[in-house]
């Protein structure tokens, strides 16, 4: 049976002359189909959102409509079909997260909204999927102990601020010091990384991040796989080569696979230099966890 990669046009919302370009999901997706199936995911009920969001947001969410103040936190021009392609996107996170606890390993060609909060959407994300998934699967009683890897190169601010007092969870977030966002939130494991960060100090602090991780015995990863790392990246300034972003991803491959752990793979952040050349690097991710 081919790998399934879950995905969904819809994700490919016009958000105009934006940095986030969403044309990156549908290239990743059509990369990927020579080696996987391609299935789509559902979104949640309103019920379910409620699960990880407040009220408030939620009508916000399902209607589509921001007060200026919101817009400008999330940074995107909402509209229906933008609250739709996000919505979207959480059920696609929790049906990668059912298909790693069936096989081990679950993909997404997209997700990864770690800097939405319960109460409010921000930096480009408006529905919390990570959390999403986690508050869900246990809920359902699939899951007890979870955690998240975020090596994106910004801090998972809003995925720390939920899950900040909750035991059951553990957050660990990688990233670069000084940039977005500059309101962070307290993660389980937060390691900043200076700018201009290469291949070696980086993969020697994730595995010794990795380690904490795994220590936590969880029952479920969901891997936040942010290729805005790259040294070519817009918005970041490491100096991760391209073969350092595959060896970071083979480092969290090789450690769930090794402790028996499930994971669930979503893109994150990623601004090249073109939007073809993210979505080579996402593509790449989601081909090493195929295997």
């Amino acid at each position: 049976m081919k790998p399934r990669v879950v995905y969904s046009p819809k994700y490919e919302a016009n958000y105009g002359e934006h940095a986030f370009s969403t044309r990156k999901f549908r290239l990743a997706a059509d990369a990927c189909r020579a080696f996987s199936e391609i299935v789509e995911p559902v979104e949640p009920s309103p019920e379910d959102l409620l699960l990880v969001h407040s009220s408030d947001w939620v009508e916000k969410l399902l209607s589509g409509v921001l007060s200026p103040a919101d817009s400008v936190r999330l940074e995107l021009p909402f509209s229906t079909e933008i609250a739709r392609a996000h919505r979207l996107a959480a059920g696609g996170t929790l049906l990668a997260s059912r298909h790693a606890l069936e096989l081990g390993v679950g993909l997404h060609a997209g997700g990864g909204a770690h800097h939405a909060f319960r109460d409010h959407g921000e930096g480009y994300c408006a529905v919390n999927d990570i959390a999403y998934a986690i508050i869900k699967l246990r809920a359902e009683g699939m899951i007890e102990r979870a955690a998240v890897v975020d090596l994106d190169v910004h801090q998972g601010n809003g995925t720390a601020s939920i899950f900040e007092k909750d035991p059951d969870t553990f957050t660990f977030s990688m990233h670069q010091y000084g940039i977005y966002p500059e309101s962070r939130r307290r993660s389980s494991l937060d390691v900043e990384l200076a700018p201009g960060t290469g291949d070696a100090e980086y993969c020697g602090k994730l595995r010794r991040g990795l380690e904490a991780v795994m220590s936590f015995k969880p029952e479920l990863v969901i891997y936040q796989a942010g290729v805005d790392i790259w040294e070519r990246d817009q918005l970041g300034g490491l100096a991760v080569t391209e073969r350092g972003v595959l060896d970071r991803d083979m480092a969290v491959y090789e450690t769930c696979i090794l402790h028996r752990v499930p994971v669930a793979v979503t893109l994150g952040g990623g601004y090249g230099p073109t939007p073809e050349d993210t979505a080579r690097l996402h593509a790449a991710t989601l081909r090493l966890f195929a295997r």
